[in-house]
């Protein structure tokens, strides 16, 4: 594993017919990227899930923020 100091990288997404750009650490594009995977979706169906679901929070988050924490609450889940 490469160390998990890194930069963000900025990537493109399609949500709901639209293009967006996020930035996000390697290891967390690596753990979305292994989510999708596992769950046989795409990247983009997958972020689209995280984005559907921040919106309906009391107080959301940035997009990249929640997928952050998405994967967070789901590493502790498991």
């Amino acid at each position: 594993m490469n160390s998990p100091y890194h930069p963000p990288v900025k990537r493109s997404v399609e949500i709901a017919g639209h293009k967006t750009s996020i930035s996000l650490e390697p290891l967390f594009w690596d753990m979305l990227r292994g989510v999708a995977e596992d769950e046989g979706v795409p990247i983009n169906a997958l972020v689209a899930r995280i984005d559907a679901e921040r919106i309906r929070a009391e107080t959301p988050p940035g997009l990249a923020g929640a997928i952050r924490l998405w994967l967070a609450a789901r590493a502790l889940e498991g």
